[in-house]
């Protein structure tokens, strides 16, 4: 039998293969990873990688959607406002046609409805996050001014574009209507029929025609609003989409490189235990000679 009269060095050697066990062990511990560096396993490491990528994106596009939809709800109760606004003004021009009226109520019912003119321009000049909503593609600029010199005492100075958004794989949705198809329609102009009321009352004639052209505007601005009300479904059905696919990559992440941790652990006290029985040996080693191995 040959007896290695030197056995230090393998058991250093066995020590040091014990030691980077029971690194590894300590650091999937510390992770909750089995996959630190892309040695540990190669493939699934890479996919990991894809999964860390779509990952990122769906998170990408939640934010997107979520100050997406705050603008577009924005948009739809500011909608909501302005029908009400109307609404009070055909209650007024209601009032306003009344035959048994003085000049000076009539007078003071187009004042209010004055007021309503300016109502209406505060609520088409909605900003949201530092961006004009009913401009079209204009958004730095409020869409809507006073003009004296206009039919209407208001002009439209946005633009008929409109903003599309790109949520997901294959999903682009349009996210506004300018303020010239939403307030300012041919035959639906609000102001135009809201300045008109107001010219009537003060004329003491034409009330009805006047009341008319609000009523149109009323049911024009209520009827764009369905365009809100299908892009918020659409973009809750997304958000429902993209949480459930993260959900499903996060399950697909712990499946790759989650860490095992009752396995890890046993694995970290048996490497334990022999790292102690290594330096036991390594102990002995130093107290003995080669006359103790041939006694």
């Amino acid at each position: 039998m040959r007896v290695n009269p030197n056995p230090t060095a393998d058991l250093i050697a066995a020590l040091q293969q014990n030691q980077q066990l029971i690194n590894n062990d300590l650091q999937q511990i510390a992770s909750g990873q089995s996959i630190n560096v892309p040695a540990d396993n190669p493939a699934n490491a890479a996919m990991l990688v894809r999964n860390a990528s779509q990952t990122s994106e769906a998170d990408q596009f939640l934010r997107s959607i979520g100050s997406t939809l705050g603008e577009m709800q924005n948009a739809d109760s500011t909608l909501n406002s302005v029908s009400t606004t109307l609404q009070r003004a055909i209650s007024l021009g209601v009032q306003g046609a009344n035959g048994t009226l003085s000049d000076a109520d009539r007078a003071a019912i187009a004042t209010e409805v004055q007021g309503i003119q300016a109502q209406l321009v505060s609520l088409a000049n909605l900003s949201y996050q530092g961006t004009f909503v009913f401009a079209g593609t204009a958004t730095q600029t409020a869409p809507y001014v006073l003009d004296p010199a206009s039919s209407s005492g208001v002009i439209y100075v946005g633009n008929a574009g409109s903003n599309n958004v790109t949520f997901g794989s294959h999903f682009t949705l349009q996210t506004n209507l300018p303020g010239s198809v939403l307030f300012s329609a041919p035959g639906s102009d609000m102001f135009q029929a809201v300045n008109d009321l107001n010219t009537s009352l003060q004329a003491g004639t034409g009330i009805d025609a006047a009341l008319g052209e609000v009523r149109s505007a009323f049911d024009h601005v209520n009827a764009q609003r369905v365009f809100y009300g299908n892009a918020i479904n659409q973009l809750n059905s997304q958000e429902t989409f993209l949480h459930t696919e993260t959900l499903q990559l996060a399950k697909q992440q712990n499946d790759l490189g989650g860490t095992d941790l009752s396995a890890v652990i046993s694995n970290l006290v048996n490497a334990q235990t022999s790292r102690q029985a290594t330096l036991e040996a390594i102990a002995r080693t130093t107290q003995t000679n080669l006359f103790d191995f041939v006694k």
